[in-house]
């Protein structure tokens, strides 16, 4: 028997010498279809345990592998309010890594969700990059007296693509896409690449958003071929440019707009139109997004025109508990406009590599999509873009095995790339109920992007473009500018809203507008406004 097909079995094992507890996060002993050297997402975690109620150590230790780690405890309630710090060893190099601050800036659904019995208070989670041993202390300071009880270190170890579940051209029981192998992320715009995962995101147009401040992330100014192969060389060209995107409708729906014209390319003097073919015969692409017929606009989105001035202020008070079943989506109000922002290309959770076992109750749903609250993951800025994936499986794992959510907390995430990937299950183009700003989940969907924005990164154009096209689409499929405010009652006690508050927010926020955090740090948060008015000029733009 294979040892990967033993450790499934054996479920948990004790680590002897280090009492590290290491649990496989899928289960059974049969056939997965992948190969023996591929192998699901696992969790492990080490107690960390002490005698000083204000301290918790844990002196160099190896482990088993991991590449993304954080610290949890057993209420959610309470409010870890101190410091906690790790520094872990590279597989690769033997070589440890200075001291990192983990973020608290997480918090449990406020729904049944957030009630579960399963559910753990936790810091953000850290990648750290493919690891073999840890160092961590952990420190209770300001109103804190000690650490929390059962406090303890997870470390994720990814798996790869084939380990997951659920994968497939159709969709599955949630309404979740299973992909149809175009979508793929993204070259990493900067100097490093790494080893490519075998998905690659096509091109795009261009981006609009201003250019990055100095020092921070190189600015990718070419795409990459689309490429059969289902791995391709890392090569020196830097990218920017955004997933590549269609107006073809799904089969079995009602176009959002008919074509006018064959797609053609534009000659030098003209501004393009449509995005430019990812296949070397230039042949015009479907949306990459998802082979799921549901995942695209299922209304005739119509939007104020250009020069009509947008509502200022909308009044939306919370319902007790969210719809199960998507509702009716409300039809835009407003003049029609002979344009509506494409969908832009999505990485599914197949294509991912989403486990979608670990998901074990279906998704719930909003009325509509009011605003969409701008996250970062406060992990590193170091990493690949072929390592996207693997960051957003561990993601899920975090959100799922150590914060005890039923699914990944965000609704989609964006790579330095400008590559969107889906988040939580449901269908992208539905409003998914996500667990990401506490106190306005009712609302909103969020996307975080893969990174820290608060210690030094700077947020590239490519990402930037890619948040403003994404928010234009997902809000037009329910009317909303997303250059206006909207006013919204806090259904939680945020640290800067009470419960039952009325907050007038922009339709794209920050994290921290309506949570007291510092996500999505600042560099990013910087970057709103002119995220703001490129979306608006997304809205009406079709590509």
């Amino acid at each position: 028997m294979p040892k990967r097909t033993i450790w499934l079995a054996a479920g948990i094992v004790v680590l002897a010498g280090t009492g590290m507890t290491a649990v496989s996060v899928t289960g059974g002993s049969g056939d997965t279809g992948a190969d023996d050297t591929s192998h699901p997402a696992q969790a492990h975690t080490l107690a960390l345990d002490g005698k000083d109620p204000r301290n918790r150590e844990l002196p160099r230790t190896d482990t088993q592998l991991f590449s993304l780690v954080g610290v949890s405890w057993e209420d959610d309630a309470d409010e870890f309010e101190g410091t906690a710090q790790i520094r872990t060893r590279s597989a690769e190099s033997g070589t440890w890594t200075d001291w990192h601050d983990l973020d608290f800036g997480i918090r449990a659904p406020e729904t049944e969700e957030g009630d579960a019995s399963r559910v753990r208070g936790a810091s953000e989670p850290l990648w750290v990059g493919p690891s073999d041993a840890v160092e961590a202390r952990v420190v209770a300071d300001g109103k804190e007296t000690a650490v929390p009880d059962a406090l303890r270190l997870d470390m994720i170890d990814p798996g790869d693509e084939k380990g997951g579940k659920g994968r497939g051209g159709s969709s599955d029981k949630r309404g979740n896409s299973k992909g149809n192998g175009k979508s793929k992320p993204a070259t990493d715009p900067g100097t490093d690449t790494g080893t490519d995962t075998g998905t690659d995101v096509g091109e795009s147009a261009p981006a609009t958003v201003g250019a990055t401040p100095s020092g921070g992330d190189p600015e990718p100014t070419t795409a990459p071929e689309q490429s059969a192969e289902p791995t391709r060389e890392p090569t020196d060209a830097p990218t920017t440019e955004q997933p590549a995107t269609s107006d073809a409708p799904a089969p079995s729906e009602k176009p959002v707009q008919e074509p006018t014209a064959e797609p053609s390319t534009p000659t030098p003097s003209e501004e393009p139109t449509t995005s430019a073919p990812s296949t070397p015969s230039e042949q015009p692409t479907t949306p990459a997004s998802s082979a799921d017929p549901t995942q695209q606009p299922t209304v005739d989105p119509t939007t104020p025109a250009p020069g009509e001035e947008p509502t200022s202020e909308t009044t939306v008070v919370p319902t007790a508990e969210p719809p199960t079943e998507p509702s009716a989506r409300p039809e835009p109000t407003g003049s029609t406009s002979p344009a509506a922002p494409a969908a832009p290309a999505i990485v599914s959770r197949a294509e991912w590599g989403a486990d979608e076992s670990l998901v074990a109750d279906p998704p719930s749903y909003l009325d509509k999509v009011d605003a969409v609250f701008v996250h970062h993951t406060a992990g590193t800025n170091a990493y690949d873009c072929a390592d996207s994936p693997a960051i957003i499986r561990a993601i899920l794992t975090y959100h799922v095995k150590t914060n005890g959510w039923n699914d990944i907390g965000y609704n989609f995430f964006v790579d330095k790339c400008g590559a969107v990937f889906e988040g939580r299950a449901g269908g992208v183009d539905k409003p998914v109920r996500g667990a990401h700003t506490y106190g306005f989940n009712g609302y909103s969907a969020g996307v975080s992007l893969l990174g820290d924005y608060e210690n030094g990164g700077t947020p590239s154009t490519a990402a930037k473009q890619a948040i403003a096209d994404l928010a234009a689409w997902k809000m037009n499929l329910d009317g909303v500018d997303p250059e206006a405010e909207v006013t919204l009652t806090a259904a939680g006690d945020t640290g800067v809203y009470e419960t039952g508050e009325k907050a007038t927010l922009h339709t794209v926020s920050g994290h921290r507008d309506g949570y007291a955090t510092l996500c999505p740090g600042q560099a990013l948060y910087d970057a709103l406004p002119a995220i703001r008015a490129a979306a608006g000029v997304s809205r009406f733009t079709t590509r």
